[in-house]
């Protein structure tokens, strides 16, 4: 019988580790196995219970959302091709700053660890304790938290750290100054979405749908690191550097599946359930989340990449105007644009 109930022990539970994770001195988390395989933290339950529950609502009738890259309807910016033009001019700052900023939000997820949710057993008909919903204050939310941000008073580095690791590989220590993060990358939301659902369901609801489409997002982007840091063209005096920057990445990436996983099993087993509202009455979990779903894939899929570009053009434009013939070099950079509209690899 597939085990689908597990302790807080069991979902922070790391597998054995034979060597410890060491990148350019710092200490981080996960480790290798044996055959020098990476191994990321705090999988040793969590794994098999994801698998375990979405796989119970494909069992209960069920469909898994869509959380592929095919939700985004825009490319990066600047692509592959401008961004390699950039580093050609010896312009490294917008990548520096990506990637500084990305382990800055990562950080702010150690959020997730420090506090937990509401109980949706109180508002959900059916019984959850089977279901990743009902484990999200048993170590879901922890394990999130800590992979993203670590752990107070420990000296092994999360997700932050790692990202400062690959731009440090990438332009070395305090090649420019550290920019500073947007407040926020969520939805901003104007009005209640769920106005029949306690207040504190309704926030957690919003922010599992918020880091998921963020989650969303950075699958693209670690495609996109992957692609430009092995681009033999660039970073030529440090090949063997940037190639350790690519392999971190895909540690990153490979920790961060557990995160789309856990929450997409949370949001397609919510869409089988019922519901309690403030006024007595019962939904179908479907027909609650599914409008609210698609607006919010909608605002990360365009609207988000739409202001990000808008910033970071702005950057370029100044950097690139700073040079001699800058005008003549816009043009160029624009003759590299992809597509807005431009279908997600």
């Amino acid at each position: 019988m597939t085990k689908l109930n597990y302790t807080y022990d069991e979902m922070m539970a790391d597998y054995p580790y034979v060597k410890p994770h060491v990148v350019m001195g710092e200490k981080l988390h996960g480790g290798f196995d044996a055959n020098g395989k990476y191994i990321s933290p705090r999988m040793q339950g969590r794994g098999p219970a994801i698998e375990a529950w979405s796989q119970n609502v494909l069992a209960n009738g069920g469909e898994l959302i869509d959380v592929s890259v095919k939700l985004l309807k825009r490319d990066n910016y600047p692509n592959h091709q401008q961004q390699k033009f950039l580093l050609n001019l010896g312009l490294g700052k917008t990548l520096w700053d990506s990637l500084s900023i990305v382990g800055e939000i990562e950080g702010r997820g150690k959020v997730l660890s420090d506090s937990d949710g509401p109980n949706f057993q109180d508002i959900i008909v059916e019984d959850v304790s089977n279901t990743a919903i009902g484990h999200l204050n048993k170590g879901l939310h922890h394990a999130h938290g800590r992979d993203e941000g670590g752990l107070d008073g420990s000296d092994i580095g999360a997700h932050d750290k790692m990202w400062y690791v690959v731009r440090d590989l990438l332009f070395g220590k305090n090649a420019y100054p550290i920019p500073t993060a947007p407040d926020n990358i969520t939805r901003p939301e104007g009005m209640r979405l769920f106005p029949k659902l306690p207040e504190q369901h309704e926030a957690f609801l919003l922010i599992y749908m918020n880091i998921l489409m963020v989650e969303v997002r950075a699958e693209k982007m670690f495609a996109f690191c992957c692609s430009l840091f092995r681009d033999p063209d660039l970073f030529k005096d440090r090949r063997a550097a940037a190639e350790e920057a690519a392999v971190l990445v895909e540690r990153i990436r490979q920790d961060e599946a557990s995160h789309v996983g856990y929450l997409r099993a949370v949001l397609s087993e919510m869409r089988l359930l019922t519901f309690k509202l403030n006024d007595g009455t019962t939904v179908k979990g479907s027909d609650m989340l599914d409008p609210v779903w698609k607006g919010m894939v909608d605002f990360h899929s365009t609207t988000v990449y739409d202001n990000s570009r808008k910033v970071t053009r702005e950057s370029i434009i100044k950097q690139l105007m700073a040079l001699p013939d800058g005008e003549a070099l816009v043009r160029q950079l624009d003759a590299l644009e992809t597509p807005l509209a431009a279908a997600a690899e």
